[in-house]
């Protein structure tokens, strides 16, 4: 599907996205110029990082949470950041790898993970992804998530769908789309997607609730991609993560008509709070009955 993209979802998005949208545009910027920035942003931080991948060796740091930072995420960062600055130079930019970003407060931002799956790069397993995210009024609308090494691209287009890109994945053209919709599901078989790096106990147990037809294990933000495409119907996730982690993935699954709700109470999972944490979640198609906490 080429051009002009059909929105199935239109009357359901129009509603949530009139308010914010203006907040959006009042800052002089546009989603049809938001869309191709990070689009080819995302690509060449995905060039970066494979030109990383590719090496026989390379270094890795630890950061002051003891999580792993390697020449890639660094490389990944400058491009991204340099390049949303340079286009929305009165943009608020939280950026993972710069910490002095984390200090800012509002609810209408870019949000930035440069490589998420720092340990799937590190243990070339290739579930690492570029993304990157606009959120307005504490809702992530916008958003590209990018897996260089799997050559999957998703992002939602200028009137807030979500499309996964096919083909060569030119910086200055947009190839074939294919408009992304979340399963209807089966409770009584549900394809459930989680962590490769991070399964416990808790997970299990929740997950135990449900009527599972078969697991799929993904890494990064991928998971809320596997549900955004229909391939999975759920994705509970108990356990720490940060907004970046989260906002590109979600702003994906929210605009193929999924949904991303705190585990505690199921109301929604919003941005901009206290240090850019994030609560323990439930990502699902809205098919899903679900189970409390």
């Amino acid at each position: 599907m080429h051009g002009n993209l059909a929105d199935p979802l239109q009357a359901h998005h129009k509603g949530w996205q009139t308010n914010i949208n203006e907040g959006w545009r009042q800052l002089g910027m546009d989603y049809e110029k938001l869309t191709g920035v990070m689009r080819r942003l995302s690509l060449e931080a995905g060039d970066a990082i494979m030109e990383i991948y590719g090496r026989d060796d390379f270094d890795v740091k630890s950061k002051s949470d003891d999580s792993p930072v390697t020449a890639a995420d660094e490389a990944a960062d400058k491009i991204i950041s340099d390049g949303l600055r340079a286009a929305f130079p009165d943009a608020l930019l939280i950026t993972e790898e710069q910490a002095d970003t984390h200090s800012a407060t509002g609810d209408t931002f870019l949000i930035v993970d440069p490589l998420d799956g720092t340990k799937e790069f590190i243990h070339r397993r290739g579930d690492f992804t570029v993304n990157i995210a606009l959120v307005e009024g504490g809702v992530p609308t916008r958003g590209v998530v990018y897996a260089p090494a799997k050559g999957r691209m998703f992002f939602t287009t200028a009137d807030g769908q979500s499309v996964e890109e096919t083909g060569d994945f030119d910086k200055d053209s947009i190839g074939a789309l294919k408009a992304l919709s979340v399963s209807n599901p089966d409770n009584s078989a549900l394809m459930v997607v989680a962590s490769k790096s991070h399964r416990d106990q808790a997970t299990d147990d929740y997950i135990g609730k449900y009527q599972v037809k078969d697991m799929k294990s993904a890494g990064s933000s991928l998971k809320f991609c596997l549900i955004a495409t229909g391939e999975a119907d759920i994705y509970p996730r108990v356990g720490r993560t940060m907004e970046w982690d989260t906002a590109a993935g979600h702003a994906v699954l929210k605009g193929a008509g999924g949904d991303v709700v705190r585990f505690d109470d199921h109301s929604p999972l919003t941005y901009g709070k206290a240090e850019y944490a994030n609560p323990f979640f439930i990502a699902y198609a809205p098919g899903v009955d679900l189970k409390d906490a």
